[in-house]
């Protein structure tokens, strides 16, 4: 057997899917950072409107600190007990925020001129010629 026979079999077999998995999320990662570190954060930022801005904060930041989580815990360091967990739990507060911002944007809004114009057109109205042939008189008026 060679050296690399033996420090395949130093971890179980039952792990490798796993393991492959994950070196290639890894990989994905990788290429996606790559990806965003080509382009100068001035001009990424240019580019977007201030909601979209915040949006990319977010994502960046959030992906910084789960990468610390699991830095953490590759150290054998409980992360839930690490400060990293607060932090996570703001940066999910302010996302949940601006999702409701993205959220009130899409919503369909009342044209109220055309709701009062519906409204109006809707509703019976007496005119002239409805009062005289009117059998019903009403009330506080004397026939003519």
């Amino acid at each position: 057997m060679s050296e690399d026979d033996n420090s395949m079999e130093e971890y179980p077999t039952e792990i490798h899917d796993y393991l492959a998995a994950f070196e290639k999320s890894l990989g994905s990662v990788d290429e996606m950072l790559k990806t965003m570190m080509s382009v100068s954060r001035s001009e990424l930022l240019q580019k977007l409107d201030p909601l979209e801005q915040a949006k990319l904060d977010l994502v960046s930041v959030y992906t910084l600190n789960s990468m610390f989580w699991v830095y953490l815990a590759t150290q054998g360091i409980n992360p839930k007990e690490h400060p990293v967990k607060q932090e996570l739990e703001r940066i999910r507060t302010y996302m949940n925020k601006v999702k409701e911002i993205t959220d009130k944007k899409k919503a369909s809004k009342l044209d109220k001129g055309a709701a009062s114009r519906f409204v109006k057109n809707a509703l019976w109205e007496p005119n002239a010629e409805n009062e005289h042939t009117s059998k019903t008189p009403t009330k506080g008026k004397k026939r003519q």
